[in-house]
């Protein structure tokens, strides 16, 4: 008897906890996710997704900082001569929160679309503050660039994604060639860029905000935003955000898709009806993507300007 009461016992243990974490996530999952819920929802994709993508690598140094950290995931059944697309996923958090320890969801999500994915920890407020969060960044993308073959990538199909501040991060280096090549890169590394509820026009500076916090002691305070830097000869965007976001208002993602228009370069712009802030990011985790397919249609995206380059005749 009690050699089966021992094994019931785990089993049904793990389906209350399973039971509790559904009421907890789909009765107040925003409120999870805003209150630090990065973490819950991680365990949840954790639990609940199965997941055959490998964390193949963590707490990899990019730099000497102790916020200068990477993890990696690699997609399933990796293992071999084929290189795979990389995709680098900068979280969001104001830039004054965040840790690639509860983003596993997100290195999960975009190896299972078939990328080995990048999560790095950068400088965060109030030690760090603009330009650091871009400096690191940056210098994370340079590191991929020279060593990720080693990890199953291909050097030359790389592209950037993030949610909120981190998606400011990815397109700020997309857009301004400096910061990639301040950090010993080439600019022309990055393929492209997903960004998912990311403030890329947001003068002016909301009085004592994560914004102004981060960035508020830079003069000009243009020089902090992406729109700024609107260029013909960007890489692809892919500019998705939801039309309830009342965090970082739709109009961000629309007026640099049509800046970049008007620039003649490629911006697409993906609105989805009835998601929020924190919504567009946890449609990533396994329990939500249900809620508005934001995985796939950035996989697909992602996979498009990762293609491989035919050579000319």
């Amino acid at each position: 008897m009690n050699d089966g009461a021992q094994a019931k016992g785990p089993g049904l243990l793990k389906y209350l906890l399973l039971a509790v974490l559904l009421v907890l996530l789909f009765g107040g999952a925003a409120r999870l996710v805003i209150a630090g819920g990065a973490a819950s929802l991680n365990r949840a994709d954790r639990l609940l997704g199965r997941s055959d993508a490998l964390h193949s690598a963590a707490g990899i140094a990019y730099g000497p900082g102790a916020r200068q950290r990477l993890d990696i995931w690699t997609p399933p059944g990796a293992a071999g001569e084929v290189r795979r697309p990389v995709v680098i996923f900068l979280y969001g958090g104001g830039w004054h929160s965040g840790s690639r320890h509860d983003y596993g969801f997100a290195g999960r999500a975009f190896a299972e679309q078939g990328f080995v994915t990048v999560i790095p920890d950068y400088r965060l407020v109030p030690k760090g503050k603009w330009p650091d969060f871009l400096t690191d960044s940056a210098a994370a993308v340079a590191w991929v660039h020279a060593n990720i073959a080693a990890h199953g990538g291909d050097p030359d199909r790389i592209a950037l994604a993030g949610h909120s501040a981190g998606g400011y991060n990815a397109a700020m280096l997309a857009l301004d060639p400096k910061w990639l090549r301040r950090a010993g890169s080439d600019p022309a590394v990055v393929r492209g860029v997903a960004a998912l509820a990311a403030p890329l026009d947001f003068l002016p500076l909301e009085r004592g905000g994560s914004a102004d916090k981060a960035m508020g002691h830079v003069r000009p305070p243009e020089a902090t935003q992406p729109i700024r830097f609107a260029r013909g000869d960007a890489p692809p965007l892919w500019l998705a955000t939801g039309e309830d976001d009342t965090v970082v208002r739709p109009r961000n993602s629309r007026n640099l898709a049509r800046a970049i228009a008007a620039a003649g370069g490629r911006a697409e712009l993906r609105l989805y009806p009835g998601i929020g802030h924190q919504a567009i990011v946890m449609a990533l985790a396994h329990p939500f993507r249900g809620k508005a397919p934001v995985l796939d249609e950035a996989g697909d995206f992602l996979r498009a300007v990762t293609a491989r380059r035919i050579a000319a005749p």
